[in-house]
């Protein structure tokens, strides 16, 4: 389908850049426009001179994804909000987590109205899938919204997703104010998966290039941070091996070699559990 025979919402302006698109295009998806396909290469083009190719990083971010739910899906969760979903793709969390815990509940949030309107036509014909509007800057008005506390129970066990999204939070203070308050509403047993671009060695043309690529779009900016900033999410948690490593050596059943090169650019992710009192 050309971009021609897309109407998108009212109200979307499809020259300015989408993250949503932009992650779709890295995946090889078509749901994008030609000033998210154009912004998309600039990343793309700034990725190979980092030594990285944003596609691949992309597809490790997704598959990082899919084998956090999975292992949390066997470990007995069955209620997840993924906070900045992104456009429905394969192996979306419902899918995954459903293969696994048939019944599971699950709940899409995302501030892209093209996005929602993709997800709600996916979900049509589930009733245990959600897809709603919010914004990942003010997690109790998601938390506490009555449509969320009507298709999940936050006071059991659930997981929380952040993937690829808290970096659009350029504030540091901001960021960790977030993340803080979302494991406060966290009950005993419940999860944070999250994701974040990550510095490492970049220099700083580098990186303020890919800064000002993704300060033309809805996101309005672009955080990479370091590893100590990242750790610090997980505060009060308790991280799940293998810990905070890059997207592609996350897996649970896998333990990290010795040369896990922590110096190039790229995405961290990380699992933790709210500790249950004994």
């Amino acid at each position: 389908m050309s971009d021609l025979d897309r109407v998108p919402p009212p109200g979307v302006d499809t020259r300015v850049p989408s993250v949503a698109r932009m992650y779709d295009y890295y995946l090889g998806g078509k749901d994008n426009f030609a000033a998210d396909r154009e912004a998309a290469e600039k990343m793309i083009e700034l990725g190979r001179a980092m030594g990285n190719d944003a596609r691949q990083i992309a597809q490790a971010n997704r598959g990082f994804l899919g084998r956090a739910v999975r292992l949390l899906a066997e470990r007995g969760i069955t209620q997840f909000v993924d906070i900045g979903a992104g456009l429905p793709t394969q192996d979306n969390v419902h899918q995954v987590a459903q293969r696994h815990a048939p019944g599971t509940r699950v709940v899409y949030v995302d501030n892209d109205p093209i996005v929602l309107t993709h997800a709600r036509a996916l979900l049509a014909r589930d009733p245990d899938v959600l897809a709603l509007a919010g914004d990942l800057r003010d997690p109790d008005a998601i938390f506490d919204d009555p449509q969320v506390t009507a298709h999940v129970d936050l006071s059991r066990p659930c997981a929380v997703l952040l993937v690829a999204v808290l970096h659009f939070v350029t504030d540091d203070a901001d960021a960790a104010k977030i993340v803080a308050r979302i494991r406060e509403r966290l009950a005993p047993g419940s999860y944070l998966v999250l994701s974040h671009l990550y510095e490492g060695n970049a220099t700083d043309d580098l990186a303020h290039a890919g800064q000002s690529v993704y300060a033309g779009t809805t996101s309005g900016g672009l955080a990479r941070r370091g590893y100590d900033q990242i750790a610090a999410y997980f505060e009060g948690l308790e991280p799940l091996p293998p810990g905070i490593v890059p997207v592609d050596a996350w897996d649970p059943h896998v333990e990290p070699g010795p040369d896990l090169d922590l110096d190039r650019p790229g995405i961290l992710a990380g699992v933790g559990r709210v500790p249950v009192d004994d």
